[in-house]
Formats: structure tokens, sequence, C-alpha cells
């Protein structure tokens, strides 16, 4: 699915893509990448064809996300570790 035809499926759920990234705990940062690539995964693509059809139908998508408690990913990985530097005892 191209990024226009992802963006055409937001209006027809009526959310905005801000909205829609807080809604399924992704970074907008991250879906806005999509737009260079042209193209959206396929799961995002899933996504927002469900809330567009379930919108349509008049079905209150948004609560039953939010009833699935979901959680951003932490970002794990060599980069991104907290760590203390450790003194040296010369």
């Amino acid at each position: 699915m191209t990024f226009i035809e992802f963006k055409k499926l937001l209006l027809d759920a009526e959310i905005t893509l801000p909205k829609f990234s807080k809604l399924i705990k992704v970074s907008e940062k991250n879906l806005q990448s999509y737009k260079k690539k042209g193209e959206v995964p396929n799961a995002i693509a899933v996504i927002a064809v469900c809330f567009a059809a379930m919108h349509q139908s008049g079905m209150d998508y948004r609560s039953m996300v939010d009833a699935l408690r979901l959680k951003a990913k932490v970002k794990k990985g060599a980069g991104f570790a907290k760590t203390r530097k450790k003194e040296s005892s010369d």
C-alpha cells in the first residue's frame, strides 16, 4: 500500500496521523518515514483498512484498541543502553 493510500484510509477512519500513532503506540516519526519509502508495511496497512471499515460500520475502534492496553516498544541495543561510566581507580 502506498503512503498516499494509507493517508486516505486515515481520513476515511477520521483519525489524524499523530492520533493514529498514539493509538497503536508507534512513533509518529516512524510512520512519517514511510512517506520517503513510498509504502507502508503490511501490518500498518491492515490496521488502517480495518479502522476505516470499522468506522464506516459505526464501530468505535478507538475504545477497542484502548482496551488492549498496548505499550510502546522500548528501544534496545548498543546505542540505546543507559550505562554508568566506570570510575577508574588509578
